[in-house]
């Protein structure tokens, strides 16, 4: 098949750790990959950040097309909704050149979907979308925090109503869709991320440690991905403080990611909060704040630590536990969203409630006490993401989905008309 992946904010060439360089791009990337492999010809179609990206770059056979719609420069994506006439304009010119025409395009992220059903209007291209993360969801964990407007309520309403599947990333995400969107169950499939074996896979664990210049005799917990207040890092570094406080017991904190190689508080403003708060808790001396690292080196990390900490308030997915769970490094996450389908509670790790630092201490010395229930754990986490979370596994069932929506998707008018909701005045909701 011919496909068309639409990313409009998460490039899959971009470095990931970076306030919006995270689990889309990945998925993004490593689905192109799978495809690829597959004997599939795939395009992948993200907005230009840089005035000197060429308009197209190879990606180990996949086309990424950096579409001009706004400036050549890096801009936070709730910034972005203004520019998605121009991004759907030069998508419906772009497919039309094209010598062969594409059999599916797949949506990530509802402004990908937005310049993605314009495509589907004027051309017939049966559309899929994955949302990544759910407005409505997102507004009621973040509230005021939420920087995006309230237009895209309507927007992901229109795109849950015409896309002809929706894929959920997990049973969570698709009970939001059903409750939130009133979705069809009979368009909705569910599709894990994953993780790639070659780029994830266990290590020797004092080895990871001495390649990293970390202390042999350390308990060792790890927090790695984006640096955002929604992630609750405060509230693995206040954990960290009650196992001190609560349980006399010592552990030393490493936080990786960011958007520079060095932990700098000017580059990640998020890094100065969560100083305050080691700070504040006691533990300053023993978290370390590492700064962004390129995917190679992950697998030292997670391969060194005893046990990977992720406790956001909300997570439609969450790629960084399976790969944590690939390492065969047992993991403590949130009970939210995607990480109580991939985290299996008493056998690959344990589930607690976010933003309760206590419930996060008593397990945390639970695996401090217990070296040999950690191992047991690593041991099955380890053959649970080989089982259910590997890209190829992914990059099969969505060709699976794109084979039946293109066979099954009628084709739309050309004359139907996809409009984008009024936005707000500059220097309003969209700031």
């Amino acid at each position: 098949m011919k496909i068309a992946l639409v990313s409009e904010h998460a490039s899959p060439l971009a470095i990931a750790g970076g306030v919006d360089s995270g689990g889309q791009n990945i998925y993004v990337a490593n689905v192109a990959r799978e495809l690829v492999m597959m004997g599939h010809q795939v395009d992948v179609f993200t907005r230009r950040d840089r005035a000197l990206l060429p308009l197209i770059s190879d990606m180990d056979g996949v086309r990424v097309i950096h579409v001009p719609a706004g400036p050549p420069k890096q801009l936070p994506k709730e910034q972005l909704l203004p520019f998605m006439d121009e991004f759907a304009a030069f998508l419906v010119e772009f497919f039309r050149r094209e010598r062969e025409p594409y059999e599916v395009i797949h949506a990530n992220f509802f402004m990908s979907g937005l310049a993605a059903l314009k495509v589907k209007a004027a051309l017939g291209v049966p559309l899929v979308t994955t949302f990544h993360a759910l407005g409505r969801v997102r507004r009621i964990h973040q509230g005021a925090d939420d920087g995006f407007p309230d237009e895209r309520f309507a927007i992901e309403d229109e795109l849950v109503a015409r896309s002809d599947v929706v894929v959920a990333e997990c049973p969570q995400d698709q009970a939001d869709l059903i409750e939130h969107y009133r979705a069809d169950l009979s368009r909705i499939e569910i599709v894990p991320c994953g993780f790639d074996a070659a780029e994830f896979r266990p290590m020797d664990r004092a080895a990871a440690r001495e390649a990293l210049g970390w202390r042999q005799d350390e308990f060792t917990v790890l927090q790695l991905g984006r640096l955002v207040q929604r992630k609750g890092i405060d509230n693995v570094v206040r954990g960290v403080g009650v196992l001190k406080q609560a349980f006399g017991a010592f552990a030393r904190l490493y936080v990786v990611g960011g958007n520079s190689n060095s932990p700098n508080e000017l580059a990640t403003p998020e890094i100065a909060r969560l100083r305050s708060i080691a700070r504040e808790c006691g533990v300053a001396d023993q978290t370390t704040f590492v700064g962004r690292r390129g995917r190679a080196q992950l697998r030292h990390f997670y391969s060194a630590a005893d046990v990977f900490v992720t406790t956001p308030w909300y997570e439609p997915f969450g790629i960084t536990p399976v790969e944590a769970m690939a390492c065969g490094t047992p993991v403590i996450g949130a009970d939210v969203g995607g990480i109580r389908y991939s985290v299996a509670h008493g056998q690959t790790g344990f589930l607690v409630p976010p933003r309760d630092p206590a419930a996060l201490a008593a397990r945390l010395d639970q695996l401090r006490r217990d070296p040999e229930l950690a191992r047991r754990m690593g041991e099955a986490g380890l053959a649970r993401a080989h089982a259910q979370f590997t890209w190829r596994g992914v990059g099969d069932s969505l060709a699976q989905i794109y084979a039946r929506a293109a066979c099954l998707a009628p084709a739309t008018s050309a004359s139907e008309q996809v409009e984008v909701p009024k936005r707000a005045a500059v220097g309003g909701a969209y700031g």
